[in-house]
Formats: structure tokens, sequence, C-alpha cells
């Protein structure tokens, strides 16, 4: 399991890369962050919600409310242009942070 700080530093950056696949509503991104980290990244509603609302009012996702076959409606989230420059430029970050800590551990260091 990670660390909750590990976790926290790299919300933004999961979510966004998330919403650059397609639009999902919150349920849908807890998932497939889970589902993509194997397990290792689990989030509550009281993690994600607050992040979104963050982001949205920074204007890097924006809302929409949809009709669901099974319920009441959803609220999908979705990048926006603004979102995407976030993107590319965290992604540059946390590239360079790897690059710095395989530097400093070594290359032969196993992921446990």
């Amino acid at each position: 399991m990670l660390s909750k700080q590990l976790v926290a530093a790299s919300l933004q950056p999961i979510v966004l890369t998330i919403l650059s696949r397609g639009e999902a509503y919150g349920y849908e991104i807890m998932q497939r962050a889970l589902d993509l980290s194997n397990g290792q990244l689990v989030w509550t509603a009281g993690t994600l919600y607050p992040l979104m609302h963050r982001l949205e009012a920074k204007g890097l996702i924006s809302s929409a409310w949809h009709p669901s076959e099974s319920g009441p409606r959803r609220k999908y989230y979705r990048i926006t242009s603004k979102g995407q420059t976030v993107l590319e430029a965290d992604k540059k970050e946390w590239i360079n942070v790897h690059a710095i800590l395989m530097n400093l551990w070594g290359p032969e260091l196993a992921i446990a």
C-alpha cells in the first residue's frame, strides 16, 4: 500500500490522466485508479470529490450531469484544454523525479 503522502501528491496527475482517456463519473474514476494500480490506490469519496471540486475551480476539468441507466443522474467529469496543459507539465515533473530517484537508488532496484 502506498503512503498517504505519496497518494496525495499523485492524485492530480492520476485523475487528469484518467480523464484524458475519456469522461468518467466519480466512482468510475476511483475504480480505474484501483484497477490501474493493481489495488494500491484505494480512494474514498472523501478523498476524490474535494479534489474534483478543486480541479474544477482551477478550470482543469469540467462537469455535466447525465442520466443513468440504473438510478439517479451521474456527474461526469472531463479534462479541459487547460487541464491537458497542466497534465503535460505534471508528467514532466514526475518523470524527472523518477529519474532522480533511479539515479540515487540504481536501476537494479526491483519493484516489490
